[in-house]
């Protein structure tokens, strides 16, 4: 078992911690599970992600603090260290390179300085990493289409380029229309390459 007095600790000092541009990282707890949290960091100014808050679940294992925390992003994210079907993140601090001084907070202040500085190199999602060095300029508008859609809220979130997300606006308003949540319409979508049909049937099976 992980030492729960450490994770315990380690839910308080992230409170308090900031990120280079001091804004703050949010850590809890999911239930009373302290083996089970999700973090909340910002995008950093100056980078597609800008004004984007991204969610991530975070499980924490047995062999905590000697192996690192198990972080996927569950906001979806257009990076080359992320994986834009599963959230998987590519981070050496999350590998081989993480030692128990590290902790969550600093695990997390890593990742958003990650969205800052791509590493194309070392990808976790080979397509997004070929298109950020094909070419920058429309990888970062479709970063921050994404971004837009998938990680702020209210006006900001509304106008936006389909075809950035990879989906067809009409397709998106005809399952609108049918009921479906607009983010799950994306997904799905996306899930099937554009297949109506199939898409409503996960759509769907998401509901049973």
């Amino acid at each position: 078992m992980p030492d729960t007095r450490r994770l315990q600790r380690e839910l308080k000092e992230a409170a308090s911690a900031t990120a280079a541009d001091g804004s703050a990282i949010k850590l809890e707890l999911v239930g009373t599970d302290l083996t089970h949290m999700k973090g909340e960091i910002a995008g950093p100014a100056g980078t597609p992600y800008e004004g984007g808050r991204f969610v991530l679940d975070i499980k924490i294992p047995d062999t905590y603090p000697f192996a690192p925390p198990i972080i996927k992003f569950e906001t979806s994210v257009y990076h080359p260290n992320v994986s834009s079907q599963t959230g998987a993140i590519c981070l050496d601090i999350l590998r081989n390179e993480w030692t128990p001084v590290l902790g969550i907070a600093k695990a997390l202040l890593s990742v958003q300085q990650l969205l800052e500085s791509p590493e194309p190199d070392d990808p976790q999602d080979a397509v997004v990493a070929a298109h950020y060095k094909r070419d920058r300029r429309d990888f970062e508008r479709t970063a921050a289409a994404w971004t837009q859609f998938y990680a702020k809220t209210g006006d900001a979130a509304t106008d936006v380029d389909f075809d950035k997300l990879g989906v067809d606006a009409r397709a998106v308003q005809r399952l609108v229309e049918m009921g479906f949540d607009k983010a799950a319409v994306v997904r799905a979508l996306r899930q099937a390459q554009g297949n109506e049909d199939a898409a409503v049937e996960t759509l769907l099976s998401s509901m049973e």
